[in-house]
């Protein structure tokens, strides 16, 4: 951890108030955290937020700190790396970065709560923390809950590459899920608007959305389930489970999008096709069904047998 002090000086202010006018990058609310977790102290003695300081007061204040290599989770994860990029299969259950913005700005704030893929990453390479390269490399991301392939630049021209192939659908993105019910056909489009209506806290099908478009094959299936392949044409959030539940069949686990109950959500991102930005060659990695999955749909077949 990387401790430093500060001597307040001037008309009393509120402790969080002080912080987050002094800590460059800080929100106030990720200053309040700190403040309640006991890392930071006044005259080495917990304060609550609205304490107010008066002036010759010690502030200190914990953070982790940055820039030596360490033993990270992101180890066992990697499936491919160059001096461009590298590609980890994100099990799930691990969020890509914190919720807050703290950490685009300040990256060692990443450090501080659950792990993430990011905090991963600057444990592993905290070369990608320096700032060089925005968003410690991100280029796309997956949800929460969500398993499987993704890409991290590792350079700023790597990652203007990828955005860029992105941005302009130009990657081919497959994923498997696991729906309740079995579609009519064996293959199909689903093509519907995706947004947030006003007054509505969740992302769905929404006519006055951004136009969203997924393709789907039916790969496996029995009497109540069926296990799809899943292209994404666009990019939009939640936009395969948002998809699946319009049409009837939501992603077993998704307990967002109605899907029935089970110990994970089975979604997995399996492959990904892209050009690579220095050897312009097109380029596919891929990441086999987690175990976890396999378990959960060989646990469905079975009970579907029985009826």
């Amino acid at each position: 951890m990387k401790t430093h002090a500060i001597i307040f000086e001037g008309a009393p202010e509120r402790l969080d108030v002080f912080l987050t006018r002094s800590e460059s990058g800080l929100s106030r609310e990720f200053v309040k955290r700190l403040i309640n977790d006991g890392r930071a102290l006044v005259n080495g003695a917990l304060r609550k937020p609205s304490f107010l300081l008066s002036p010759g007061d010690t502030v200190s204040i914990d953070l982790p700190a940055m820039g030596k290599k360490e033993a990270s989770a992101l180890d066992a994860i990697i499936i491919y790396e160059d001096k461009d990029l590298l590609a980890v299969a994100k099990p799930a259950g691990v969020s890509v970065h914190p919720n807050d913005s703290n950490w685009e700005r300040r990256p060692e704030t990443c450090l501080i709560g659950e792990p993430t893929l990011v905090s991963m990453l600057l444990r592993a390479r905290p070369g990608l923390g320096n700032n060089e390269v925005p968003r410690m490399g991100l280029v796309h991301r997956l949800d929460r809950d969500t398993s499987g392939l993704m890409l991290v630049a590792k350079t700023p021209e790597a990652q203007a590459a990828l955005q860029t192939q992105f941005r302009e659908r130009q990657v081919e993105k497959t994923y498997v899920g696991v729906v309740g019910g079995v579609p009519a056909k064996n293959t199909g489009t689903i093509d519907a608007p995706i947004g947030r209506a006003s007054g509505f806290k969740k992302i769905k099908v929404w006519e006055y959305g951004r136009d969203a478009l997924t393709d789907f094959k039916v790969a496996e299936k029995t009497a109540k389930h069926a296990l799809l392949e899943v292209y994404p044409r666009t990019g939009r959030t939640n936009q395969i489970r948002i998809h699946l539940e319009f049409i009837g069949h939501p992603i077993v686990g998704d307990r967002l999008y109605a899907g029935e109950r089970a110990s994970r959500l089975l979604l997995h991102s399996r492959e990904i096709t892209f050009i690579h930005p220095s050897k312009r060659k097109k380029t596919t990695l891929e990441v086999p069904l987690p175990e976890d999955f396999r378990r959960e749909w060989t646990r469905i077949k079975k009970e579907d047998k029985k009826f």
